[in-house]
């Protein structure tokens, strides 16, 4: 049986992916709470996934609720060592048309009420972000889509918003003058814990509208439509992209070892119960 190492969390509808073998569903507690749902592990095309929903099934949790650290924590304890993350997020830019993948390659983070980080409490790292998603993933992602003739983009930057409210016009052209690129609650957040772990991240964008800057008035209906007619294309952009990633080596990728110099805490300092805690994440 192949080892289990790729990992892809988005809604619970991608679970349905036609060819997905399921093999079994596993509830996971970790020392930062309990995921957002069960693992669903099966196979797709001969290589196995584990598929998370980042809200929980039946969309649970709003984006300042759902446990970040524990959902990639989880992944870790599985053995998953490459992070596929799907999200919607609305364009702020014309070009980026309702059900573009964008695959972004930056993000700026204006969250405020959540848990970003795995350290504290008597171990301080300090994880670099400079480049935070992987670009071999990123890559690797584009292909498949652009192998499949769909509507893609390579590159780009993700604000962040706390949510769950979506944008006023003046937010929503303040961050088109920065120079923003889409906009979504979750994945800045997934993608710090992420680099924490140790684990490769990359982000499928799926474009559901233009947020609000283009007069026109989103609403959660229209949202959720544009998201239903995404999920198609990214199902097949993930059948097209597992193998790749599956075939892809580890060597000269700096994710695994990003976090190799970013702990400050001197050795003897670290207590020894945040220590145990944090043993999956630390290894020697």
């Amino acid at each position: 049986m192949q080892p289990l190492t790729i990992g892809i969390i988005g809604g619970s509808g991608f679970y349905a992916i036609e060819g997905f073998q399921l093999e079994e569903e596993k509830t996971l507690s970790t020392p930062f709470g309990d995921p957002s749902d069960p693992y669903v592990i099966g196979s797709l095309g001969g290589h196995r996934v584990a598929f998370l929903s980042r809200h929980g099934r039946g969309h649970r949790f709003s984006p300042s609720e759902v446990n970040y650290r524990a959902n990639i924590y989880g992944f870790k304890t599985l053995g998953i060592k490459r992070v596929l993350s799907v999200s919607a997020v609305g364009s702020l830019k014309e070009e980026l048309k309702p059900r573009d993948a964008v695959f972004i390659d930056q993000f700026f983070d204006r969250t405020f009420k959540r848990e970003s980080s795995y350290f504290g409490e008597g171990i301080i790292a300090h994880a670099s972000m400079a480049e935070p998603i992987c670009s071999r993933l990123q890559e690797t992602l584009y292909k498949a889509a652009q192998s499949l003739n769909l509507p893609s983009h390579k590159g780009g930057t993700y604000v962040n918003i706390e949510g769950p409210h979506f944008s006023t016009k003046a937010e929503s052209n303040f961050y088109r003058s920065c120079g923003f690129d889409v906009i979504g609650m979750t994945n800045a957040t997934e993608a710090k814990v992420a680099r924490e772990a140790g684990l490769c991240y990359a982000t499928m964008a799926l474009v559901t509208d233009y947020d609000c800057w283009k007069d026109e008035h989103v609403t959660v209906e229209m949202v959720v439509e544009n998201l239903q007619s995404n999920i198609h294309n990214a199902q097949a952009i993930l059948k097209k992209a597992l193998p790749m990633v599956a075939s892809l080596s580890e060597d000269g990728c700096r994710c695994a070892k990003a976090m190799e110099n970013a702990i400050i805490t001197s050795p003897n300092a670290i207590p020894e119960e945040r220590a145990k805690k944090l043993s999956l994440l630390l290894g020697k």
